[in-house]
């Protein structure tokens, strides 16, 4: 069964870079450059797991999140969040709603955020 992975992110370099590793690997990857278009992504896509930025326009990460977890459909759904604010930045309000691991952008190849993913999905 084929693995769903959305990537709600609005740096499109980025958003590609990691679609490509993904996809190279053979999962299925849907893409939403922004809060708006994420939360409509991921509710309509059901994915198994979302790479989520925190800075974004129209709604950020946490509005998402938060949004997620209180509807039947993403409480469930594991999320990476992905930002360049170093854990200790990154607000309580936001670990609270059940983030499966935090991805520091600039720390992480492709290839490291391809085998923490694989390591959550199994």
């Amino acid at each position: 069964m084929a693995v769903n992975i959305a990537i709600v992110e609005d740096d499109q370099t980025i958003s590609q870079m990691y679609r490509f590793k993904f996809e190279a690997e053979g999962y299925h990857v849907e893409t939403a450059e922004n809060g708006k278009l994420g939360l409509d992504l991921i509710q309509s896509m059901k994915p198994d797991i979302v790479l989520l930025d925190l800075m974004m326009p129209e709604m950020t990460g946490d509005q998402v999140l938060d949004t997620m977890r209180k509807s039947d459909w993403g409480k469930k759904i594991k999320v990476i969040i992905l930002t360049n604010m170093g854990e200790q930045e990154i607000p309580q309000s936001v670990k609270s709603l059940g983030v499966t691991a935090v991805v520091l952008k600039a720390n992480m190849t492709p290839r490291q955020v391809f085998e923490l993913v694989k390591k959550h999905l199994d």
